[in-house]
């Protein structure tokens, strides 16, 4: 009887950082430079959040080495760890680049 199971981790050449790099260091990375790109956080935010999308499904597709035609599916499920990555980079990146407006006190 066959195992119900991930194809990507049954590849002896396939190396365990992969899913790290996946869901990760390219969404983070995605978003470091949508912000870099926009320097506006709602925009690099929309970028981040597509780009980091669709880098997750073509990294998928690319890693399925057998061509399971659920691997899409795996890419939608995974989704929200990605974007939500990119998303908080951004921010991070936003509230750092970015000067705070001081505001003068009334009677001082």
């Amino acid at each position: 009887m066959a195992a119900i199971g991930s194809t990507l981790s049954r590849h002896p050449e396939g190396s365990p950082l992969e899913p790290l790099l996946v869901l990760v260091i390219l969404p983070i990375a995605a978003g470091a430079l949508a912000e870099a790109a926009f320097r506006d956080a709602k925009r690099a935010s929309l970028a981040a959040a597509v780009s980091s999308a669709l880098l997750v499904a073509v990294s998928v597709q690319w890693l399925d080495r057998d061509g399971a035609n659920w691997s899409w599916v795996a890419a939608v499920l995974v989704w929200p760890i990605p974007v939500a990555l990119a998303i908080g980079t951004v921010l991070f990146w936003h509230g750092r680049t970015t000067p705070r407006a001081h505001r003068r006190l009334r009677g001082a």
